[in-house]
């Protein structure tokens, strides 16, 4: 059975999630990687190293995060939420952001955790994506 998502359980699987697809777009046309993030008052969290999507999210700030629970064919949930990407550049605010991307993703690779810890400066991205819409639907 096909069901639609309120805004607070939709809110509720962002939480609970970690891993999602960004999307952007890139030359005209959709483009759409995984990303670890965590979700906080309204907004995802993450980083990346610099290339195709820091480039075009710069250019177009216009994004969308993907994120599912998948158990079945035909017992999942999926949210899409949409907002606006925005970089953190205030050294305060993105060692914040890196320790708690830290806490929540201890794996991370040697070289991203090395620079993380000490908020190295760039070429680590440290982004947002401010939350503005949310859909959600549900297999059961």
């Amino acid at each position: 059975m096909f069901v639609r998502l309120n805004e607070e359980q939709a809110k509720t699987l962002l939480t609970s999630g970690g891993l999602g697809r960004l999307g952007c777009i890139v030359d005209g046309g959709p483009y759409i990687v995984p990303i670890n993030y965590y979700f906080e008052n309204g907004c995802a969290y993450s980083h990346s190293l610099p290339g195709v999507k820091i480039t075009a999210l710069r250019e177009n700030p216009e994004a969308c995060l993907q994120v599912d629970e998948i158990e079945g064919y035909y017992r999942w949930v999926s949210v899409l939420a949409f907002g606006k990407f925005e970089e953190i550049v205030n050294e305060s605010e993105r060692k914040t952001i890196l320790t708690n991307l830290l806490k929540r993703f201890p794996s991370l690779t040697p070289v991203e955790s090395v620079m993380a810890q000490d908020a190295g400066p760039p070429p680590i991205i440290v982004f947002r994506i401010r939350i503005d819409r949310l859909t959600g639907v549900a297999e059961e």
